[in-house]
């Protein structure tokens, strides 16, 4: 195997890791890497979707005794049946909406413009939340993510869907949406989590299905290096993500984000960035 592409697949596992579940965006972190790394064709389309699932895995591995009690818990315990219906009926609206407007998504939104917009848009988004939020002074309705109603699923699920178009973060609007919504923040970023296993989980099958032709033995080595740098990174960031939001807001990530894009927009524009159709 190609050391040079190990390196590629180190570094891009350790990208998509550490931005799936910060409210940046992990698209456009992983467009842009690609392009610096000069990693951006076909066999990289389909990395991007293998690597998804160490992060998946990640949440499942950190999560792993809430997971466990939920489905043992489902015959017999009401608020086990409650969590996974309320995971349930958040989850929906992507996917109806996914499934409606996959092409136009790609064909319209999947370009420097709209994804530096996006990002932009929702760096200002996170601000005026994060201000809306002092200003209020009111403390938060739900406190624990057993405690979230079928509305309140609904309600994040509704926001989940801004993340369809490219450059929103779909932990970004989970998270500023459930907070909006009257979620604690811990609790929003906790919910946000459980909702990534299966949009993500579903969504990479999903395009897996769609490439798995192009899948070749001689690929494993490379997806399997990607894929546990993604489980890796992405679980410190989830460790770390939550002892943040303890004590911070996402201020800093509305700025970088705002700065993010700004830097997609310009180096797009002057023909720095090779952009994956």
């Amino acid at each position: 195997m190609d050391w040079i592409l190990m390196c590629k697949a180190l570094v891009l596992g350790v990208v998509e890791g550490l931005t799936e579940f910060l409210p940046v965006s992990s698209t456009g972190h992983l467009i842009v890497a690609g392009s610096l790394l000069n990693y951006s064709n076909a066999q990289a389309k389909t990395f991007d979707v293998v690597i998804q699932f160490g992060a998946i895995l990640a949440i499942c591995w950190e999560y792993r005794r809430k997971i466990g009690a939920v489905v043992a818990g489902l015959p017999t315990r009401p608020e086990a049946r409650r969590f996974t219906l309320n995971v349930i009926i958040a989850t929906i609206p992507a996917i109806i909406l996914g499934l409606m407007f996959e092409k136009s998504i790609k064909s319209v939104l999947f370009s420097p413009v709209p994804v530096s917009v996006a990002l932009i848009v929702g760096g200002i988004v996170i601000l005026w939340a994060e201000a809306r939020n002092r200003d209020r002074g009111a403390a938060p309705t739900v406190t624990s993510v057993d405690e979230l109603s079928y509305m309140d699923a609904l309600k994040v699920g509704l926001a989940q869907c801004f993340a369809l178009i490219p450059g929103t973060s779909r932990s970004g609007a989970t998270i500023i949406g459930g907070m909006l919504f009257g979620l604690e923040r811990r609790v929003a970023t906790e919910f946000s989590f459980f909702l990534a296993i299966p949009i993500i989980f579903g969504a990479t099958l999903y395009e897996l299905a769609k490439v798995y032709k192009t899948l070749s033995v001689d690929d494993a080595g490379l997806f399997a290096i990607g894929l546990v740098s993604a489980f890796v990174s992405a679980f410190v960031c989830i460790r770390w993500l939550l002892r943040y939001v303890a004590t911070h807001d996402f201020t800093a990530f509305a700025w970088y984000r705002i700065g993010f894009g700004l830097l997609i927009l310009i180096v797009g524009y002057s023909g720095g960035l090779s952009w994956a159709e």
